[in-house]
Order: C-alpha cells, then structure tokens, then sequence
C-alpha cells in the first residue's frame, strides 16, 4: 500500500455544494444510503438550518463551526479528473480500463471529515448568481446562493492505494485541479486548486 499525504490550496473561491434546508439534504442523503434513523439525524448535525431551497454551503462540525468537506468528494474529484483526462492523448488515465472500479475500490481518503483552514484574518463570504433553463413554458430564471471559502483556504488529507494506480497518475489527477476544482460551480472556474505532496513514497512534489 502507498500513503501520500497531500495539501491543497485553492487559487480561486471554493462553493458549498450541500443544500443548507435540511429537507432538502435529508432527501438527497435518502437516495445516496441506508441510514437509520439515528444515522440520518448525526448526518444532519452537520447542516444548517436555513429554510431556503437555493441556497449551498459547507457542512460544519457542531464543536467549533468549521467547515469540512466529505472525503467522499476527493474520491469524487479523482473520478471526474480521469473521466475527462481519458479523453486527452498521451495521458496516463487514459490507459486506466474500468477507472471507477478502480478508484473506488482502491483509493481511500482520510480522515473522513477533511477540514477548510481558512487564511488568517479571512471570513466565509457567499456568491449569488442567475441560474437560467429552457422549459415547456420558456426560459426561466432562479437565483442560486453559495456560501464561500476565499482563495488560500487550504485543506490536508491522506490518499491510500492498495495497487493499481501509480504516482504519475495521482499527480495526474491533482494537476488537473489548476483547470476544474471542487465545489459548486467549477465549470466557472471556481474551486480551482494547486497541491503539494508532503509525504509519500518518492520526493515530495507540488503543482
């Protein structure tokens, strides 16, 4: 098995992406798991109660109030990166057959709640923007609200990988993040990333 543990920092705002009206996140965990009824409750610790279907945030641990994201979403950002990398010639997730399998079953993050370090003095801000879709009945236009963490939060993880999968192309993958990032709204650009490998097998690289 090889370790890495891996630091980003985004260069452009990161958006939550977690419905803040508790209905609304119940419903979407619902369709993702089998939670019992004290294990739906804990999950919706983590969530803000702000009675408005529009609007994103981060989910926060209950002691202190800082924001965290899912590991789940770094093996998610893996996925989509190879996903649009294999389209490209001469790269490494190219020649990755079966790449979800793969990642899913031999890639693991830790710890699972990976928390946001805001720069020192900085505070969380929100984005709104216009949210426009063709239907039966024409276009239409709905207001969507993010809160936001600013440019130069940073976030510390660990990446273990059972086989399969070289550094070449996890460093791949973290490349990638400079193009399309996390969060909400990346194809804007928003949650853009550069990284740095602090530990692992090899010297430690960053992009």
């Amino acid at each position: 098995m090889e370790t890495y543990q891996i630091k980003l920092t985004f260069i452009k705002e990161i958006l939550g992406a977690t419905p803040k009206d508790r209905d609304v996140y119940a419903s979407f965990v619902a369709d993702k798991a089998a939670l019992d009824d004290e294990e739906l409750a804990a999950e919706l610790a983590t969530v803000e109660r702000v009675e408005e279907k529009g609007w994103t945030g981060f989910r926060r641990w209950a002691a202190n109030g800082s924001p965290f994201l899912a590991a789940y979403v770094i093996k998610g950002f893996f996925k989509a990166a190879c996903g649009a990398l294999r389209r490209a010639p001469g790269t490494d997730s190219k020649k990755l057959t079966a790449f979800k399998k793969v990642i899913d079953g031999l890639v693991f993050v830790e710890p699972d709640e990976i928390e946001l370090v805001l720069p020192d003095g900085a505070e969380m801000g929100t984005l709104e923007r216009p949210l426009r879709a063709q239907t039966a009945q024409g276009e239409r236009v709905a207001l969507a609200r993010s809160d936001t963490c600013p440019a130069g939060t940073t976030l510390e993880f660990e990446v273990m990988i059972l086989g399969g999968i070289s550094r070449s192309l996890l460093i791949e993958w973290l490349e990638y993040g400079r193009l399309s990032g996390l969060g909400q709204w990346r194809n804007a650009g928003y949650g853009r990333f550069t990284y740095e490998i602090l530990g692992g097998r090899g010297e430690a690289g960053q992009g």
